[in-house]
């Protein structure tokens, strides 16, 4: 598993939040900087011909996403770490209709 450690203390607000997401993944320089971008980008973690993020894992793995700080940015930023919750369902739920297993594991630390 391919673990991808997230300083959610640089988290302030939905600017911040693609910020730093897009900066940890290597995302495209066309990044939207909204959710639906984000899922698109995340849902090609294991197609790195697509070029959609520098985050690679092997299909079939998983990543997991480590946030740090994660009672303070849960507290400090509800709106953002909920859709990043729910944006990593979707990607999920999305995934596991197509290929039968999950893409992505939250991984809460503090």
């Amino acid at each position: 598993m391919t673990t991808v450690f997230v300083d959610t203390t640089e988290i302030t607000d939905w600017p911040s939040f693609h910020r730093v997401f897009s900066q940890i993944f290597g995302f495209p320089a066309f990044y939207g900087n909204n959710m639906d971008a984000l899922i698109d980008c995340l849902s090609y973690l294991d197609e790195p011909e697509a070029e959609m993020t520098g985050v690679r894992v092997r299909r079939g793995d998983t990543l997991a996403i480590q946030l740090g700080a994660v009672n303070s940015f849960r507290r400090r930023c509800p709106d953002q770490f909920g859709a990043l919750q729910d944006a990593c369902a979707f990607v999920n739920w999305r995934r596991t209709r197509e290929h039968g297993a999950a893409l992505i594991a939250l991984s809460y630390y503090d």
